[in-house]
């Protein structure tokens, strides 16, 4: 009867733990659809309205704000991840809401040298790809933090070699370099997938960090998609 019992509360605990996982793993990809939708929404509006673009591009070239635009992404990166403890998670949720709009005025580019269609395309083509990969990390029971591992050092290595080809301007080691760059971010979708729900089992009821966690793995699971956006939009983008 001890046995049974016990046994019944393993199971209970298990399909609790189970519960909070999935409500995490649902939370996470619910911040990020809300900051996917914020950025596409801004980069519309600015890739579309002359008068907001002139914002951010004169005559000259790259406006003041134009660099900030460009720039300030990056930054707020750094301050949610070395942040994290001392932020509250109202202020990553604002930190996160501005970096979403950021990412749309800046991405907003893409819609002066592709035309309209085919970045609807890649998206369509992108958020396939990415459903695939993230159903694949949650479903797995292969562990991928080895795959990680080296798609981090892969990820380092392409960053590298844009740098290099900054100054080469080689079409075909950019076609090769953007090639990588899709294989390296579909991988990390699963990857990061698999993580955040380990993440997610390893969550105690109301814990302080949870709602902070759950901005984090959607800043994560972001970067992945509009990355791998990007480096599919340079093989299927159509420039105008």
């Amino acid at each position: 009867m001890n046995m049974f019992n016990q046994t019944l509360g393993n199971t209970q605990a298990q399909d609790y733990q189970g519960a909070i996982a999935k409500n995490f793993i649902s939370n996470v990809f619910s911040w990020m659809g809300i900051a996917l939708a914020i950025t596409a929404v801004t980069a519309y509006f600015f890739g579309t309205d002359m008068e907001l673009m002139s914002l951010l591009i004169n005559e000259s070239g790259m406006s003041t704000l134009g660099w900030v635009v460009m720039l300030a992404p990056f930054g707020l990166v750094l301050l949610m991840g070395f942040g994290f403890n001392r932020l509250s998670y109202g202020a990553l949720v604002v930190v996160f809401s501005l970096y979403s709009v950021l990412m749309g005025m800046s991405l907003s580019f893409i819609l002066l040298i592709y035309t309209a269609s085919s970045v609807f395309q890649t998206f369509l083509v992108t958020s396939l790809m990415f459903g695939v990969m993230a159903i694949i990390g949650y479903t797995t029971k292969t562990d991928l933090t080895k795959f990680g591992s080296i798609l981090m050092m892969a990820l380092v290595g392409i960053i590298l070699a844009s740098v290099v080809n900054f100054f080469m301007k080689s079409a075909a080691f950019d076609y090769f370099i953007s090639f990588i760059g899709v294989l390296i971010f579909t991988g990390l979708t699963a990857y990061d997938v698999q993580k955040l729900k380990r993440i997610g089992a390893g969550i105690e009821y109301q814990d302080a960090n949870t709602n902070k966690l759950t901005i984090m793995g959607a800043l994560n699971l972001y970067l992945d998609f509009v990355n791998l956006f990007l480096f599919l939009l340079r093989f299927m983008g159509n420039r105008k």
